[in-house]
């Protein structure tokens, strides 16, 4: 593991909500950031690195890959919700998040993992709903598969030290909670009292991505303020 300070980390999504705070988290704890999105952050950083991407064309990612030469962690944060009951299922919409849940951070980690540092870090950014929840099915099939995605990946990149970790929050305090492609199912308020923030979810990325987490792997870590109890 290289040290601290000179990690090369990507992070998908990074223009708005977990994605963006995860990206903050790293700047500030001294780590490189490559953040990938449709829309340029408004990070001023000389260690953030923007590249504009459509993660749902999933043939173009190894191009980019590429140009981003080796680095020490990839955190999948990219991601949208749509929501609809039974009898009201669109294909086009399931597989669209299929593409941006599952199919992207697959070709990014086929294009990054065979490159990345030894001890390197890969996180993706699942949902509390990946066990179910009514009115979500097909977002929830895509957060699922991430899962499962997860854990084979941590079989077959242990022996390079390499971890792969999900961390699934219930509703988090983001635009995506207000997006209107979600109506038919609204987010339900934790036993906390109040949502997650992104913040939180940034912060147990981080610990994820750092030497100290180097015996987690192949787990979904839940935030979801006791909703899960």
């Amino acid at each position: 593991m290289v040290k601290e300070a000179t990690r090369r980390i990507v992070v998908t999504g990074a223009s708005s909500g977990i994605g963006h705070a995860i990206a903050a988290q790293l700047l500030n704890d001294g780590h490189a950031v490559i953040g990938m999105s449709r829309n340029e952050p408004d990070f001023d950083h000389e260690r953030f690195t923007h590249v504009g991407a459509d993660l749902g064309d999933i043939d173009a990612i190894a191009a980019l890959a590429a140009k981003m030469g080796v680095v020490d962690g990839l955190v999948h944060a990219a991601g949208f919700m749509k929501t609809a009951p039974l009898g009201e299922l669109d294909t086009a919409s399931g597989e669209a998040m299929w593409r941006i849940h599952v199919a992207a951070a697959a070709a990014l980690a086929d294009a990054l993992v065979p490159t990345m540092r030894h001890g390197g870090r890969i996180v993706l950014i699942g949902s509390r709903v990946s066990g179910g929840a009514a009115g979500r099915s097909q977002y929830a099939a895509a957060k699922a598969a991430m899962v499962a995605m997860a854990r084979s990946w941590a079989m077959e990149l242990a022996p390079r030290g390499i971890t792969v970790n999900v961390v699934s929050p219930a509703a988090t305090q983001t635009p995506m909670l207000a997006d209107p492609q979600r109506t038919s199912s609204a987010p339900v308020m934790p036993p906390i009292g109040r949502y997650v923030t992104a913040e939180e979810v940034a912060s147990m990325v981080a610990y994820l991505l750092g030497p100290q987490a180097g015996a987690i792997t192949g787990q979904q870590i839940l935030i979801c303020g006791g909703s899960s109890l």
